[in-house]
């Protein structure tokens, strides 16, 4: 057998940066086998490359010089991927009180996490104040006063950033667009409520402003949505400084930087968009006058997306006069992205080279739902069929950390892969570890 080599098949910018097949038709990850993975960790599964991701950590630190680059923890957050996460230099941005939890567990320092939240508790809050979290990006009227308590009664002054809602359509999904109108987050800068968030921050002694916060959505390619964003915001900037006679010192701009799902897609390389995010802030706020913020972004999918693949079992083709249904051992319990949001993958016969014609194939999950799907529409090779191993890239984000226990489906391992060892960073859910949950039967 031939060492593993790059295949056409397998996309650069769908796939983690090490995988290869063999002369076999193998898929390989960091010098590991499908086959092999298959047999010491059970299918489904899914495969983090670590080298892979570490990489991609670097592009952004790298590209993005001079700001501060928070990993979107909601993406996908293990202690593993904190302790990483920190080792390569970034900051973590947490949304809850459990993501905050696994980050302080994980060794990040607290003064390089940010808290989101449309909602955060009391409990949450004060969680946050505690340990002493570097940013609370504040998101509501009544999180102000909430924070500025709680700030005072620790006898601390906190950070905070106001979200906003710039107003502008991002081009996403309905469901991940965070940028108009009408939807929960942020203080709108159309009608008044952005300044008016402003003038209590600074009236609380409690907490200190130091800048605004805008994430326009998900899954964006390109940086004419940050463009139009910037220009709202530093206009903001320059009311703020006029009024109050201050010159806020950040400018957190999000996430959101879209990855390719198939090979259709065709997303900004990280460099462009650092180079196109940073000329856009530069150019407005010498416009105004206004000194140039320090800088914050928050990619998660961007990093995180292709590191993994998902690799699945085919349990029972079935024949139908519209296409060939291919069922694998997992479905929307680990990957809910195509049910939710009608999400598109692609899929390659992981441990063999095929020897038939491809036909138009679905791959669904083994759910009792109609829309378990895994990939809507896909040519596959004819000949697959119960036993062959299947893979879906670009599964790092959202899919292990939206997975659930629909049917009452353990979830699946997270296995990390790296100079030819693997090893489990999550383990495989048993069906007694969900017992153990009843209380009352």
């Amino acid at each position: 057998m031939t060492a593993p080599s790059p295949c056409p098949d397998l996309d650069p910018l769908i796939w983690p940066r090490t995988v290869t097949r063999d002369d076999r038709g193998m898929l390989h990850v960091a010098g590991v086998s499908a086959d092999t993975l298959a047999g010491q960790f059970r299918t489904p599964m899914y495969v983090f490359d670590e080298r892979d991701f570490r990489a991609r950590c670097r592009d952004f630190v790298s590209a993005f010089a001079d700001t501060d680059v928070y990993y979107a923890g909601k993406a996908f957050l293990t202690k593993a991927i904190t302790r990483i996460v920190r080792e390569e230099g970034l900051h973590l941005d947490v949304c809850s009180g459990g993501e905050l939890a696994v980050a302080l567990a994980g060794g990040m320092p607290a003064d390089r996490i940010g808290l989101h939240g449309n909602n955060k508790s009391v409990g949450e809050l004060r969680t946050a104040v505690d340990a002493g979290v570097g940013r609370i990006i504040i998101d509501s009227f009544t999180e102000i006063e909430r924070l500025a308590r709680l700030a005072e009664a620790a006898g601390r002054r906190i950070k905070v950033l106001l979200r906003v809602t710039v107003g502008i359509d991002a081009h996403t999904h309905e469901y991940t667009a965070t940028a108009h109108e009408d939807q929960k987050f942020g203080f709108s800068l159309a009608d008044g409520n952005a300044l008016a968030a402003v003038e209590r921050v600074l009236a609380a002694g409690s907490l200190e402003l130091t800048g605004l916060h805008s994430h326009i959505g998900s899954q964006i390619f390109g940086t004419s949505g940050f463009e139009v964003a910037t220009r709202r915001l530093t206009d903001t900037y320059r009311s703020i400084r006029d009024v109050h006679a201050i010159a806020l010192p950040e400018l957190n701009l999000g996430g959101g930087f879209g990855i390719a799902y198939t090979s259709a897609d065709d997303p900004a390389s990280v460099t462009e968009l650092a180079l196109g995010i940073q000329k856009i802030v530069e150019e407005e706020c010498n416009a105004w006058s206004l000194p140039i913020p320090r800088l914050a972004i928050e990619p998660g999918r961007a990093i995180v997306g292709p590191s993994t693949f998902t690799l699945y079992e085919v349990g029972t083709v079935k024949d139908t006069a519209a296409r060939r249904y291919l069922s694998v051992d997992g479905g929307m319990s680990d990957n809910i992205r195509p049910a939710l949001y009608g999400a598109a993958y692609t899929a390659v016969l992981a441990n063999r080279w095929p020897v038939a014609p491809e036909v138009l194939s679905r791959v669904v999950g083994k759910h009792c739902e109609t829309g378990d799907v895994v990939v809507w529409d896909i040519s596959l090779p004819a000949d697959i069929g119960p036993g062959d191993l299947l893979a879906v890239p670009a599964t790092g984000a959202y899919c292990r950390a939206m997975a659930s226990n629909y049917n009452v489906q353990p979830r699946p391992p997270v296995i990390a892969v790296a100079d030819g060892t693997a090893r489990v960073m999550t383990r495989r859910e048993t069906f007694a570890d969900l017992m153990a949950l009843e209380e009352w039967a």
